[in-house]
């Protein structure tokens, strides 16, 4: 008798817990709200702005702009890269019941963004920053860092081009999180690597003018010119075409350039550049369809934030639909528990740390003569595995790591 009340017992509380969880699975509000905060003016509109919109609406649509009936509405905001704007704006949206924001612009506002979600619970898809401390000592259980960050893009440049030269350096940084982030880790892989710095400066974001840079660079004896401006980086490239760097033996490297940066500088000036992306419209044939549907209404092919935002935000509503609620602790398990296989991605994958870890592309800026049209700009050199690209988590300082 004993065992039978226990063995009752024990299928009472089974069913009461299944009945407590299909209670609490469901969508709550009366839409699924997706907020899309970024720079849709200033110095990243091109590579984020509107054409993160456009893509997250890309993915909504996907899912015919409803799940189980419910509405699916992307909103739209410019946090004019203010971190104390993108605060203010996430907090309205949380209080008007938006229940995930994606993109997150410039690294400053997407870290006041991220110190937000970490109290309330709500889901951050990070497509457009790239501060290292974003899956570092600022990760969030809820946020994920989807696209590039500095350890990846910096190890992997500075990789690729010390394989073949072992000449000094010179950093003209933009003075931001992220610039600074990309900068610090290049340097760590450069001692590393056994090379040397000659040099570096620091420039306010939209500087029109590199000339005073550009000609400390050429004094300072390095032979490797790090280019590390952010939206600035087809002015600065622009301008070092015009001195004449390239011509007088210094190579010019990008640190984080994208296919609509190469749009904007031309082939001539970055032509056989090393450049280090997450996504190009060739690397696959479900990319090539994206990036093709994503022309006919930008006029442009997708920077790899903006592929990166319509990946993220499709996993996050497939995520919605496979466990039909919206509460973000069940909808992030369940992401963290599905691979990421789309467009932007064939093998992603949302590691402890919160970040989501993926093949990167070592790639070179054609020459005019090999390209065959508009926006034919790069070439393959080498695929790079997620256990090689990203910050091994022995190093990380995420306090979810172990958890």
């Amino acid at each position: 008798m004993a065992t039978h009340r226990t063995t009752s017992a024990a299928i009472l509380l089974i069913t009461l817990a299944l009945a407590g969880t299909a209670a609490r699975a469901e969508i709550k509000g009366d839409a699924i709200r997706i907020g899309v905060l970024t720079d849709m003016n200033g110095i990243f509109a091109t590579a984020m702005g509107p054409g993160s919109v456009e893509a997250a609406r890309m993915a909504a649509e996907e899912f015919g702009g409803k799940i189980n009936g419910k509405p699916i509405e992307i909103l739209q905001a410019d946090h004019q890269n203010k971190p104390d704007l993108a605060g203010s704006l996430a907090r309205k949206w949380f209080s008007d019941g938006v229940q995930a924001i994606a993109d997150g612009g410039s690294s400053g506002a997407a870290l006041a963004v991220q110190e937000l979600v970490r109290g309330n619970g709500r889901i951050f898809l990070v497509s457009g920053a790239g501060a290292n401390q974003l899956t570092d000592e600022a990760c969030a259980p809820t946020s994920v860092q989807w696209t590039q960050d500095a350890y990846s893009t910096a190890t992997a440049v500075v990789s690729g081009i010390m394989q073949t030269s072992k000449e000094p350096w010179f950093f003209i940084t933009g003075d931001y999180a992220f610039g600074h982030s990309i900068e610090a880790t290049a340097r760590a892989r450069i001692t590393e690597l056994g090379g040397k710095v000659a040099g570096g400066v620091k420039a306010q974001l939209g500087t029109p003018d590199y000339s005073s840079f550009l000609l400390q660079a050429q004094s300072s004896g390095a032979k490797v010119l790090a280019i590390n401006v952010a939206g600035d980086n087809a002015t600065a490239i622009k301008q070092a075409e015009e001195f004449g760097l390239a011509a007088q033996g210094m190579k010019i490297v990008p640190m984080s350039f994208q296919n609509v940066d190469i749009e904007a500088v031309g082939l001539k000036a970055t032509r056989g550049d090393l450049i280090v992306t997450s996504f190009f419209e060739d690397i696959s044939p479900a990319a090539r369809k994206f990036s093709d549907a994503f022309y006919a209404r930008r006029k442009a092919m997708p920077s790899q934030i903006q592929a990166g935002v319509y990946s993220a935000v499709r996993h996050y509503l497939q995520a919605i639909k496979d466990t039909d609620t919206d509460d973000s602790a069940i909808v992030m398990a369940k992401m963290k528990a599905t691979p990421v296989s789309d467009a932007y991605t064939t093998n992603g994958r949302i590691r402890e740390d919160q970040r989501m870890v993926h093949d990167l592309y070592l790639v070179q800026v054609k020459t005019p003569e090999e390209s065959k049209g508009p926006w034919d700009f790069v070439k393959l050199v080498a695929t790079i595995p997620p256990d090689q690209a990203f910050r091994p988590l022995d190093r990380s300082k995420c306090s979810l790591v172990g958890k």
